[in-house]
């Protein structure tokens, strides 16, 4: 069984890792030199996967023809020796000294794809609470459950299989890093400019607090403009140091909550890259010292080399958040406080319409399967598909957006008064439970 972890512990430290993988951008931006790259390498920590362990979308479902890595489009080399559509996978983890003892989930998940075709990066966060089958649990049996908790069961084997056959994709690559990383990074790089609404600085300058505190860094308050200069009706552009951004990167108590703070995310990483561009090479020199040896990967030397050349020629051209049309669970329809994806299948294919726009996609078997289930147990199907799902865009809340929330709460609760298992799974001609 998995060791059980103190709540209160774990509800204090759980911000502060949701943001590991934006330091990721310096290591595959900057690793360019062979000798010198040849050298920062042995700072990473290398893990060799078993690939028995990792399903991949197209395995599974053999007699589909599948997107994602092996996409059929018109290939082109660029001038890295590179083509098509590839795929990886960055997760963040709370794996601070002391604690390397406990369960570990994937509190940061996001879906890199590299267009080599077109020079483009696209990113994709996989929402922490996203009710999806994530595998067998300790004792073996299939568990549908929050998709960070793969990663605690069985590693990144089981996250990657959890993200392939969720959402019909086909990677074999991960990278993680520890959150200590970020603030050394982006204090070195200078700090970074970030557009923040009124009642962001203030959550921004609270969090620093525990934030400065974590990373043994001098705790440093953001100034506020009086509000005649500065309401709450605008936003304003600030310079941020490093544990400021990471602060930034944590927040989740305003409209938007846990999806906002996947697109601060998401936005720190694109300003991470965009400045790691314009750094010396004695200041990326320092940074990596300092990223490198929290760095764990399974993609080996030649590789990376080879992409991180390429990439400092690519652009993040969009950003989303996984699933796009969704329902906040209080644990009503199922036992916990999940994201329920309404549907998986269509947000799948909503997924793919986003990573390889114009690319023909058919869901498989699989996605079909997972999707009628999550139907099955939640009672939540296309009808109840928001009419305006809010995908956590950065920097705008609307009125509309908060409206759309607040039916979305109203709408679960209503399914949990009136569900009725017994006419699903006449509806939808199996039960999930008969073994």
């Amino acid at each position: 069984m998995a060791k059980k972890r103190n709540t209160s512990r774990y509800r204090k430290r759980k911000g502060l890792f949701v943001f590991e993988c934006v330091v990721l951008a310096v290591l595959v931006l900057v690793l360019g030199g062979s000798i010198w790259a040849t050298m920062k390498f042995s700072l990473i920590n290398f893990e060799k996967l078993d690939q028995d362990k990792v399903f991949t979308s197209d395995e599974v479902n053999q007699n589909q023809i599948q997107t994602g890595n092996g996409q059929e489009m018109e290939n082109t080399e660029n001038d890295f020796g590179l083509s098509g559509v590839e795929m990886f996978a960055l997760v963040g983890l709370d794996t601070r000294d002391g604690l390397e003892d406990e369960v570990k989930n994937s509190d940061t998940m996001i879906v890199a794809c590299l267009n080599h075709n077109e020079k483009t990066i696209r990113l994709v966060s996989v929402y922490r609470d996203t009710y999806m089958n994530v595998g067998e649990d300790f004792e073996g049996d299939i568990l549908y459950s929050k998709a960070n908790c793969a990663y605690a069961i069985g590693g990144a084997a089981q996250f990657l299989s959890m993200l392939n056959l969720n959402l019909d994709l086909n990677i074999t690559e991960f990278a993680t890093v520890r959150f200590l990383a970020l603030a050394k990074t982006i204090e070195l790089m200078g700090g970074i400019d970030l557009d923040m609404t009124r009642e962001e600085v203030i959550h921004l300058n609270n969090y620093n607090v525990e934030t400065s505190e974590a990373c043994n860094m001098p705790y440093e308050e953001l100034q506020m403009p009086g509000p005649e200069e500065f309401d709450g009706e605008r936003t304003m552009t600030f310079h941020v140091n490093g544990t400021q951004a990471v602060s930034y990167a944590r927040i989740r108590y305003t409209q938007g909550n846990d999806f906002r703070r996947a697109a601060r995310q998401r936005l720190v990483l694109q300003k991470t890259l965009e400045k790691a561009k314009t750094c010396g090479i004695g200041t990326l020199n320092s940074i990596l010292n300092e990223v490198l040896p929290d760095v764990t990967t399974n993609m080996d030397m030649s590789k990376i080399m080879t992409y991180a050349a390429a990439v400092l020629s690519y652009n993040i051209v969009d950003q989303a958040g996984f699933p796009f049309d969704h329902i906040a669970d209080d644990g009503e329809l199922t036992g916990n406080d999940n994201v329920v994806p309404v549907t998986l299948e269509s947000n799948v294919v909503k997924l793919h319409e986003f990573l390889l726009p114009g690319v023909p996609y058919e869901p498989s078997a699989t996605v079909r399967e997972y999707s009628d289930y999550i139907i099955y147990r939640t009672g939540l199907g296309l009808e109840y598909v928001p009419e305006n799902s809010e995908n956590g865009a950065i920097p705008v809340w609307t009125p509309e957006a908060q409206a759309a929330e607040q039916v979305q709460t109203e709408t679960v609760q209503d399914m949990a008064e009136g569900y009725d298992s017994d006419s699903y799974a006449e509806e939808y001609g199996y039960d999930p439970y008969a073994e």
